[in-house]
């Protein structure tokens, strides 16, 4: 057990941090402690008291990890990247009536099954789904009076992407002119590109990794082919060989090591901590604990129906929740590659 304090002990506020700090995943809930860390510093208005415990990213650890959160009585726990151990620990955690925020746990049925579990559950990670929806309410609107194409890697990734996409364009009475699976890494993607422009196919969303959607630009300059390429989230990936063309548009949520507030990115980095992975997200699931404590006892109200009812001023936006405990706003967005990164664009 691990425990910081912020400010004055006088009466502080307990919140729990779950996190895989050994095993495969103890990168990515380093990540996340220290955002929750640096947060609960620069807190001062109310003390806040941290109390870290392993998760193993495991169901077992989760289910320690949460009885650990009861008998210190916390007003609140942040944190899980692990569906496994979010799902044992919520029984016991809602048993005690402690909310919960996770930045990190995507899959659809933990906030779904809320009606039948009472799990007093919040995320500000984007669902499972929210990748397809955004993709169809990004980009369909642009590219309604195109000619457009959909390909796919043959990946469950990739294929259901495509396929969403390919679904929601046509119960709006869009089809696309060409539809085709495509075999990832290759050297290059000529005969793929060469069917997209007998095709005629102006633009052409690509189930697929950064790399393949990269070769297929650059294979379209190579034909002299005016091509407008669009790809989900796997595009944040690094370049392995090939840039993607400039132009290419990316639906994703935002990198918040860099579109985060500066006054926050600068506090990390005059700590040392890189604000990557799950360090923002961490940083801003103490912002909205801490508030929705303050709250509820300036209130009377209880901790989850300020979280049910308000908003939240974070270093990574201001967030609501649903009356599922999801993201109100889907937080995934349009960028275009502008030849060296992928820059946002406006609503």
């Amino acid at each position: 057990m691990s425990t910081i304090a912020a400010g004055t002990p006088a009466r502080a506020d307990v919140i729990g941090v779950a996190a895989p700090l050994s095993g495969s995943s103890s990168l990515l809930g380093q990540q996340l402690r220290n955002g929750a860390e640096a947060a609960a510093k620069a807190m001062t208005d109310r003390p806040i008291t941290l109390e870290v415990q392993d998760d193993l990213c495991t169901a077992e650890g989760g289910a320690t990890a949460a009885r650990h959160f009861v008998e210190m009585k916390a007003d609140f726990v942040i944190g899980f990247l692990c569906t496994d151990a979010i799902n044992a620990a919520m029984p016991f955690l809602s048993q005690a009536g402690i909310p919960v925020v996770t930045p990190g746990v995507r899959t659809n049925s933990l906030t779904d099954n809320r009606e039948k579990t009472g799990w007093p559950i919040y995320r500000i990670a984007p669902r499972d789904d929210a990748e397809e929806q955004a993709v169809a309410g990004l980009l369909l609107p642009l590219w309604r009076d195109t000619l457009f194409a959909i390909v796919d890697d043959g990946t469950i990734y990739g294929r259901n992407l495509a396929e969403s996409f390919r679904s929601a364009a046509e119960a709006t009475g869009l089809k696309p002119t060409f539809v085709d699976t495509f075999r990832p890494q290759l050297e290059n993607q000529i005969g793929l590109v060469g069917r997209l422009k007998r095709a005629g196919a102006t633009h052409v969303f690509v189930g697929g990794d950064r790399e393949d959607v990269a070769i297929m630009g650059r294979d379209a300059q190579q034909l002299d082919y005016d091509l407008t390429l669009a790809g989900g989230e796997a595009l944040r990936a690094a370049t392995v060989n090939t840039l993607p063309a400039v132009g290419t548009l990316m639906i994703a949520p935002p990198d918040w090591s860099t579109e985060a507030t500066t006054e926050t990115l600068l506090q990390l980095r005059t700590a040392g901590i890189e604000p990557e992975g799950y360090v923002m997200p961490g940083y801003a699931a103490v912002e909205i604990a801490a508030k929705a404590i303050a709250d509820a006892a300036a209130k009377g109200k209880s901790a989850r129906s300020i979280l049910d009812t308000e908003d939240f001023s974070t270093a990574i936006g201001t967030i609501r929740f649903n009356e599922q405990g999801d993201l109100a706003a889907n937080p995934y967005r349009l960028y275009r590659f502008d030849g060296s990164q992928f820059v946002g664009l406006d609503p």
